[in-house]
């Protein structure tokens, strides 16, 4: 086991004793983002020439699972984080010569990963209100100014909004989309605080506002246009990096099924013993896709049926997770439904996980176009990206 996963476990009961209060609050978790810099996790991606741990895709999994037996909120923030760092650390330097990406911006690269490895953690913004996740869709804009680009416009679902030191902002001008990290100090950076929603109350899902000027390193590549070329060479940061928090918190919500059967004796009755047997098979099936997924993308991560390993992650973890915690309520019982109850709470969350981009409409559908042969990435109903 390696120190990171160990460390994992060994916070997520802390989360655990945590979460009721965030949750009936809708309150940013803070004690947890303090333990997790503590610990150093925020640096987990981080190569150890910057400082960090130097994990790869498949190690992240493993931790984002344990994380969310305690706090998926927690667990689904720091997957934000890590998709930041993760993608930065996948820019190699083979990778930056065939995109052309310059020294200075590798030079970017480097601070960016060396300020995660010694505690600074970022947020994404990139959904926008009636566009969702898709880049090729944002009407936030961007224009070059004296010394460095001015980024006006609007964000929502930014998890973390208002903790982050610095949000990852894709933005347009005409029709290249790029990536921007923005200091969450810039002046013109306005959190609205709209985050009030049925599941992952604790995120800090808030809407951003930006009228910012950055500077030139702030475009991340150095190379305007490299947001949807990113997006189809690194799926797993947009796709699959949720499915190993929404497996976790299926897991938890068996964890709680079997505390409060336990507690009320009601482990001896066949059909609360069938539902957390089939609960048990569940999981460890999707928890399994997961893995498979994570390792493909750590050895073979340019081959076409590791894509869809991807896709098959996110889809399973996310009708896993909705699917198990509404089974694990129903074998606890009524009393599981109260305020309060570890298992109401979970329920709420585990049905954010198919609906989190991609959905599961979304994977299935890119699956079905892949099974019968087609480009998934750009046939469908809609734009993948």
């Amino acid at each position: 086991m390696s120190e990171a996963l160990a460390t994992a476990r060994r916070l997520a009961p802390r989360f655990a004793a945590r979460a009721e209060a965030y949750d009936r609050a809708g309150a940013f978790p803070v004690e947890d983002f303090a333990d997790l810099r503590a610990a150093g996790l925020f640096g987990l991606l981080v190569p150890e020439r910057c400082g960090g741990l130097g994990a790869g895709f498949a190690e992240y999994a493993q931790v984002a699972f344990e994380l969310a037996r305690g706090n998926g909120a927690t667990a689904l923030v720091f997957n934000m984080h890590a998709s930041v760092t993760g993608a930065l650390t996948a820019v190699t330097d083979d990778l930056a010569a065939a995109l052309g990406i310059p020294e200075e911006a590798l030079a970017a690269r480097d601070r960016l990963l060396r300020a995660a490895a010694e505690g600074a953690w970022y947020a994404v913004a990139m959904s926008e209100r009636g566009v969702g996740s898709r880049l090729s869709r944002v009407s936030t804009t961007y224009e070059r100014v004296d010394g460095g680009w001015h980024i006006k416009g609007s964000k929502t679902f930014c998890s973390g909004a208002g903790h982050a030191d610095g949000y990852l902002v894709a933005a347009r001008n005409g029709e290249q989309v790029s990536q921007f990290l923005v200091p969450s100090t810039v002046d013109g950076l306005v959190v609205e605080e709209t985050w009030d929603s049925l599941g992952m109350r604790a995120t800090a899902s808030h809407d951003l506002h930006l009228d910012v000027v950055v500077p030139s390193d702030a475009l991340l590549g150095g190379v305007e246009g490299l947001a949807l070329v990113v997006a189809e060479l690194m799926p797993h940061w947009l796709v699959a990096s949720y499915a190993a928090v929404y497996v976790g918190v299926a897991q938890a919500a068996i964890d709680a099924a079997v505390a409060h059967v336990r507690a009320r004796g009601l482990d001896t009755l066949p059909a609360v013993r069938a539902r957390i047997g089939r609960a048990d098979a569940a999981v460890a099936a999707a928890r399994l896709v997961v893995e498979e997924a994570a390792r493909r993308v750590d050895e073979e991560p340019a081959e076409p049926e590791t894509r869809r390993w991807v896709w098959r992650a996110k889809l399973l973890a996310g009708t896993t997770a909705m699917e198990v915690a509404a089974s694990m309520l129903e074998a606890a019982g009524t009393s599981a439904t109260r305020r309060g109850h570890p298992l109401e709470r979970l329920l709420r969350d585990a049905r954010c996980g198919s609906l989190q981009p991609a959905t599961s409409d979304v994977c299935a559908d890119w699956l079905g176009v892949a099974a019968l042969g087609g480009d998934a990435d750009r046939e469908g109903v809609a734009p993948r990206w």
